[in-house]
């Protein structure tokens, strides 16, 4: 009995052997056409379609939905719609597009299709491999790309006419051309223009680093030579869209856990807070833990000793496992006998792990402060 086990053991292990012999053989050899215009034979394709459905639909299934009928999260969704997705999923009224009839598989026609919002926003976030879906995260917070979800869910029976109207009135989708956390107007020139330190202020609450002060605030190392901060842009603000008072507190208590240890100067406590693969976006560039640790953490730290910091907002998002967390602060520095005042804006994406909350996420943004 022994012996017919082991016997039939063999078998099945040289049979095995033999099939991924000949499956690594027929890759290798190229046979196999991957052009896009010779299309999958109907096992192979429905293989693959169960494949990516069953993939998504095990990834998403936790996500919390957020409130997707706010008025102006629809309408900023409207604007990213028209600027990204058109040429493949087209819009109510166009038929086909320059780059649609050479793609394969064919995207959906979002106009005609409602589709689960959970899916939607993953497959927005993350991308499809192989395929002409980009991962829109890596340039996109939550935040913007709920907007799109939120649009999304109300494409379907919008006649062109409505579609124009609703496109027309949205914010334009600025954030294509100039990365989040790209200064504006003119506080921007480089993302550590902190000043000269005075003695922090008493009172002061929750600060955002990383910012660009005013042009007359102080030291700028890019003077000796030139770096990606040194670049002037206009950017559409980092929205709150969708994003509430104490809506996930255990996140909001994160974020002011990591302003303070910023102000205290406790870098330990930051890097405590921050996940190993946290990214750290501000001016177009994107920084990792150990890039910001070495260089940049220790110039905000310096910069918030020096500064009076005065929290404007703080709201969050949940989504089950993850949360988003974004706040405003003015920040004002002193040189000379001037002051000059800061509105930093900040968005924290951050993951739940265990019991604890990490940062995985940072988007930093400034501007000159609102007038009084």
């Amino acid at each position: 009995m022994k012996k017919h086990i082991k016997h039939h053991s063999i078998t099945v292990v040289a049979v095995l052997a033999i099939l991924a012999a000949g499956a690594g053989a027929f890759v290798y050899s190229g046979l196999y056409n991957i052009g896009a215009d010779d299309h999958h034979t109907k096992p192979v394709f429905a293989l693959l379609q169960t494949l990516r459905n069953r993939s998504i639909q095990m990834r998403s299934r936790d996500i919390t939905v957020p409130d997707l009928q706010d008025p102006q999260l629809i309408l900023k969704g409207a604007g990213q719609y028209a600027a990204m997705c058109t040429d493949c999923h087209l819009n109510p009224g166009m038929t086909d597009s320059e780059i649609r009839p050479g793609l394969y598989p064919q995207p959906p026609n979002l106009s005609q299709v409602r589709l689960d919002p959970r899916v939607v926003f993953w497959t927005i976030k993350h991308g499809i491999k192989m395929s002409a879906m980009p991962a829109w995260g890596f340039s996109h917070d939550d935040a913007t790309i709920w907007s799109m979800v939120a649009f999304v869910q109300k494409l379907p029976g919008m006649t062109p006419a409505e579609y124009k109207a609703i496109v027309a009135k949205a914010p334009p989708d600025d954030d294509m051309k100039m990365p989040m956390g790209m200064a504006s107007g003119e506080a921007a020139g480089h993302s550590h223009d902190h000043g000269d330190a005075t003695a922090p202020a008493a009172g002061s609450t929750a600060a955002m680093p990383g910012m660009a002060m005013p042009a007359d605030a102080g030291h700028s190392h890019a003077a000796t030579a030139p770096d990606y901060h040194a670049h002037a842009h206009a950017e559409t603000p980092i929205s709150p869209d969708g994003l509430k008072p104490k809506a996930a507190p255990q996140a909001e208590a994160v974020a002011e856990a990591f302003h303070a240890a910023l102000q205290k100067g406790d870098r330990a406590a930051v890097l405590a807070l921050l996940a190993p693969d946290v990214s750290i976006s501000e001016n177009s560039h994107v920084q990792s833990r150990a890039a910001y640790a070495s260089g940049h953490l220790g110039e905000d730290i310096a910069f918030l000793h020096g500064a009076r910091i005065t929290s404007v907002s703080l709201v969050s998002m949940p989504m089950g496992d993850t949360a988003m967390v974004g706040s405003e602060s003015d920040i004002t520095t002193t040189r000379d006998g001037k002051s000059s005042t800061l509105r930093s804006r900040e968005m924290l994406n951050l993951r739940k792990v265990g019991k604890q909350w990490e940062i995985v996420a940072i988007h930093w943004q400034s501007g000159p402060a609102p007038a009084r």
